[in-house]
């Protein structure tokens, strides 16, 4: 059996999400708005990829224009992984990327919502843009949907997100889980997911014991489709969450816990997407605290 990309089953679920979505939960939805929203982040990933291959391209010839031990050792490692042409590297990882940018544009239809063009525009061009200004090491560290999402709410007053509009149907939790159980399986990143929720359960259910409420109450804040989209598709994004376990722990439970404090102190009803926003960087620090390989797309495709 050939080797399957894992983000051939995120673009597959995520579709699924948004087709059940238009038809069962939110009909005021405007496919000509998707489709811009769609449109901008293959266009500008395909720019950027290109931009990106021509920079590796002329910073080449610049380099090897230099005195010797005037360029590092890691600069003169990395050259040596894009040892063959770059015109050669930029024409196969352009389709590929694409992958990446359409998960992206669905991750955006699913969770954003704007009355006009513009808006829509803007989210996916700096979602995407985003991948390629905010690196360290060859590494972005904001999640680009996320990113997306918080500059249309920073940047305009048409954007919304609507974190409500799966209720809490249990079927809707069951297949949520059940897809992005399978897609955490395929990355090895369920240790991201768990944190996460362990960290924010426990919280919650403190605090709902702590007031008296009955436990229908807790399980109606954990139940929504909202939470476990966020919590099983996007922080987990395996390239630009920490690389090392225990980041990864200590990184979801810190967000765990500002979700929590934003949302019941604050009532910030898009608390989630906030503090991710907010300890997306922390992941250059635990990076540097606690070393490890990074992450990469063909390491996790099935057999």
């Amino acid at each position: 059996m050939g080797q399957q990309d894992p983000r051939d089953y995120q673009i597959i679920f995520l579709s699924l999400f948004l087709v059940l979505g238009i038809g069962t939960r939110d009909w005021t939805l405007r496919p000509e708005l998707m489709l811009v929203l769609l449109l901008s982040c293959l266009l500008t990933q395909w720019v950027m990829v290109s931009f990106w291959g021509k920079f590796q391209e002329n910073w080449s010839l610049v380099t090897s224009k230099l005195p010797v031990g005037w360029v590092s050792d890691r600069v003169t490692q990395q050259q040596q992984k894009f040892s063959h042409p770059i015109s050669s590297l930029k024409n196969n990882f352009i389709p590929v990327s694409l992958k990446s940018a359409a998960i992206t544009a669905l991750s955006l239809c699913l969770l954003l919502r704007a009355d006009h063009y513009i808006t829509m525009v803007i989210a996916g061009t700096l979602a995407i843009s985003s991948k390629f200004i905010f690196q360290v090491e060859r590494k972005h560290f904001f999640n680009p949907a996320n990113f997306g999402i918080i500059a249309a709410l920073i940047l305009t007053n048409d954007a919304w997100v609507s974190p409500g509009q799966w209720g809490d149907s249990g079927w809707y939790a069951l297949l949520f889980a059940g897809s992005g159980c399978m897609i955490l399986k395929l990355v090895g990143r369920w240790d991201t997911t768990a944190a996460f929720f362990g960290a924010y359960t426990l919280l919650e259910g403190i605090r709902n014991f702590w007031l008296g409420w009955t436990w229908d109450v807790f399980c109606h804040r954990l139940m929504s489709g909202s939470l476990l989209l966020f919590a099983l598709f996007m922080l987990t994004d395996p390239r630009s969450i920490p690389n090392a376990r225990m980041s990864r722990l200590v990184w979801a439970i810190c967000i765990a816990v500002l979700t929590f404090i934003l949302r019941n102190q604050l009532f910030v009803s898009t608390a989630v997407f906030w503090a991710l926003f907010a300890l997306a960087p922390l992941t250059v620090v635990l990076d540097l605290i606690w070393s490890s390989p990074r992450f990469n797309w063909s390491d996790a495709k099935s057999g």
